[in-house]
């Protein structure tokens, strides 16, 4: 490739690395409840690992006991519709299935896969998307994929929404409306008022709601089935999806719905039918998971209360905090500051990273604290005096 080719994107590379966006792989990181880095350990606050069970090795050796090396597949070698539909597909989907009160369960390779392959397969020139101002961008990505058209609602101002919906619900065009937002946001760690989502929704005979539970799944709920039980109202949310590469300690995402949405979705969504199915041992760890997971409402309890004195102590510091969760955020603005600010508590033995545009909005860089159940009081206590 000749030099003037590359000219543009070096140039850009540049520009972020003035304007302190400039983002690089992170070296010798390992999932645990200390990270090491150069020589340097740290506390890790930038985990997905919410519950801890990822680190947690006993768990693996256990998982390993308990399964056969005939039953180690290490890859399905095919797509689900070919000849990739293992046994372990079909028992996870039962497991969900039965956890979330009867209803049907689908997987999918990734939390990214499912939210780029559903809303283009239900959405199409007759659908509206009403889609919450801060929902992820493998959201954003599938609304845009669809030919549906769409409007943002102000964040989490279900006020705005209403408004919307009393706005298009009559519009003869338009036969379907779903609404899209997440549960737990991931940058604020804020929440959306389900039970609001679910009475206004009932007002209007075409809405659909669509919520992402990836930072809910196994931390909400008395049996870690997210913001949806926490709130009783599963049977209410008409496409019910989270991940199990957070809390959940593997890989893939999921969909709760109605089983002619699953057949649906099935003949119709293209990452589903296109792509060669996760490995079968990955099902047969998430299945182990759940059910352990089912059980450990001592550790959401703990990482409720240790997240709430995270959340008082930053607001004592005088910063912006709009979180009700596990996910704490810092909220500075200018990029370059907060990344001096992040590389100063790794100094100090705390790997928390830097968040900058574009994953959160201009002049809004925070420091982003992802708490898990492995983390202590007094540790918490270390890191509010260091803030």
């Amino acid at each position: 490739m000749s030099t003037h080719l590359l000219d543009h994107f070096s140039t850009q590379l540049d520009q972020l690395k003035q304007q302190g966006n400039l983002r690089q792989f992170s070296a010798n990181l390992q999932q645990d409840r200390y990270i090491t880095i150069n020589q340097q350990r740290m506390l890790n606050l930038a985990s997905n690992d919410y519950l801890g069970l990822a680190a947690d090795i006993q768990l693996r050796e256990q998982f390993f006991d308990e399964t056969l090396n005939a039953q180690r597949w290490m890859s399905s070698s095919s797509s689900r519709l070919l000849t990739g539909n293992f046994p372990e597909y079909e028992q996870l989907e039962a497991s969900l299935s039965h956890a979330f009160h009867g209803r049907a369960a689908l997987l999918f390779n990734s939390g990214y896969h499912m939210n780029i392959g559903i809303l283009p397969a239900l959405a199409d020139s007759k659908t509206l998307i009403l889609a919450d101002k801060l929902v992820h961008a493998s959201m954003i990505d599938g609304i845009r994929l669809s030919t549906a058209k769409y409007v943002r609602y102000r964040h989490n101002d279900l006020i705005h929404l209403t408004q919307l919906l009393e706005k298009y619900h009559e519009d003869a065009a338009i036969e379907r409306i779903i609404v899209v937002t997440e549960s737990i946001f991931s940058m604020d760690g804020d929440e959306t008022d389900l039970a609001e989502l679910v009475r206004i929704k009932k007002q209007f005979a075409k809405v659909m709601l669509y919520v992402d539970e990836a930072h809910a799944i196994g931390v909400r709920g008395e049996r870690g089935l997210g913001c949806a039980e926490q709130y009783a109202v599963i049977d209410e949310i008409d496409l019910l999806v989270g991940t199990f590469g957070k809390a959940m300690a593997s890989v893939g995402g999921y969909l709760i719905c109605h089983p002619v949405i699953r057949e649906y979705l099935i003949n119709s969504m293209r990452p589903l039918i296109f792509s060669t199915a996760q490995p079968p041992i990955c099902m047969a760890w998430t299945d182990f998971i759940l059910r352990q997971v089912l059980q450990l409402d001592a550790k959401r309890q703990h990482l409720l209360q240790i997240s709430r004195q995270l959340q008082q102590a930053v607001l004592s510091q005088g910063y912006d905090c709009p979180s009700s969760s596990h996910i704490v955020p810092v909220i500075i603005g200018e990029s370059q500051k907060t990344v001096a600010q992040a590389k100063a508590l790794q100094a100090a033995g705390f790997y928390i990273m830097p968040v900058r545009p574009p994953t959160v909005p201009q002049h809004s860089s925070r420091l982003r604290i992802s708490l898990t159940a492995s983390i202590s009081a007094a540790e918490i206590d270390q890191l509010a005096t260091l803030l």
